[in-house]
């Protein structure tokens, strides 16, 4: 239910994982953290601290980077790639294709400073379209945790699979709302936040708490919301899309990413051979960003509350003609 999630701080998701790391190098000795340059930024400190003998430091060569860790990950280890999200994939693609996916390496690259929140960075750095870069990938598992909570135990999570990782977060403090365990996230399984019956929002990331305080609003007005924080990307839970679907007749996807290639079409990819419905997508509209601050910037790009709701009116629109 709507009431149960309610943000009692706001935390950078990139601390979830610097935390998430941290404690999953207490208990696994076969995890190996690399950094291009970025150990403070992906709050790496507490891990190379402790553990300085399974510390990486790869300098501004994140091709290289990700050369080592497929090494590693030959020899057994469990590498966790660091840098921000462009650098972590579009600058890196090649070298991800070739020796991490194609040879299925047990490579985790984790991304931070994703998405327009990265802010006053701007465009060069806000990068949109990593998802669909690294959805395409065969074998390559997609993560995008809504919060610090879930960044956290994505974090953890992702070291138990034989598997190829992509695991995406940002910069900007966020509302923090799942449950402090992680008990609530599994991989590949869509997180229900709210059960409804008239339209169906499905969010990742950062997008998540906004589709929940969308909600909020719309079922003021007397709406009945289903939400869904859909966190894997890929392997995506499409039991869990169809049958909301199927049951609500519409539905709007929410996330900070470009319109093309992300969450949205995976979603749309679903309904098409299983249950097609009017589908509205809350995304970046085929362009670029710009340096300014993260709020701001999602208004002005058409990812903010008055998105959502405004795309769930135009879905209940189209679904009652």
């Amino acid at each position: 239910m709507l009431q149960d999630y309610t943000a009692s701080n706001e935390k950078e998701t990139r601390a979830g994982f610097g935390d998430g790391i941290y404690e999953l190098g207490k208990t696994n000795p076969n995890v190996v953290a690399l950094t291009a340059d970025l150990a403070g930024s992906l709050k790496l400190n507490n891990f190379i601290k402790d553990f300085p003998e399974r510390f990486v430091q790869c300098g501004i060569a994140e091709a290289n980077m990700i050369g080592v860790a497929a090494g590693l990950a030959t020899a057994g280890k469990i590498p966790y790639t660091t840098t921000f999200a462009n650098f972590s994939t579009s600058r890196v693609y090649d070298q991800i294709r070739q020796s991490v996916a194609y040879s299925h390496k047990n490579v985790k690259i984790c991304a931070s400073h994703a998405g327009l929140t990265l802010g006053e960075d701007g465009a060069t750095h806000q990068i949109l379209e990593d998802i669909g870069m690294m959805k395409m990938l065969p074998g390559m598992t997609v993560i995008v945790p809504c919060d610090y909570n879930q960044t956290k135990a994505a974090t953890i999570a992702i070291s138990q699979i034989e598997s190829p990782v992509y695991l995406r977060f940002g910069r900007v403090k966020w509302a923090n709302f799942t449950k402090e365990d992680g008990s609530d996230f599994v991989i590949g399984k869509a997180q229900v936040l709210n059960e409804g019956t008239d339209v169906t929002i499905i969010a990742c990331g950062h997008l998540v708490w906004t589709a929940l305080e969308a909600a909020r609003a719309l079922e003021a007005k007397g709406h009945s919301v289903e939400v869904i924080n859909m966190h894997t990307i890929k392997p995506l839970d499409e039991a869990a899309v169809i049958k909301s679907l199927t049951k609500t007749g519409c539905v709007v996807t929410a996330e900070e990413h470009q319109i093309n290639g992300g969450l949205g079409d995976s979603i749309a990819n679903v309904a098409a051979r299983n249950c097609p419905v009017p589908h509205e997508y809350v995304a970046v509209n085929d362009t670029f960003g710009e340096s300014g601050k993260p709020l701001q910037l999602l208004e002005k790009y058409g990812l903010g509350q008055s998105n959502i709701i405004e795309a769930v009116e135009k879905v209940l629109a189209r679904k009652q003609k």
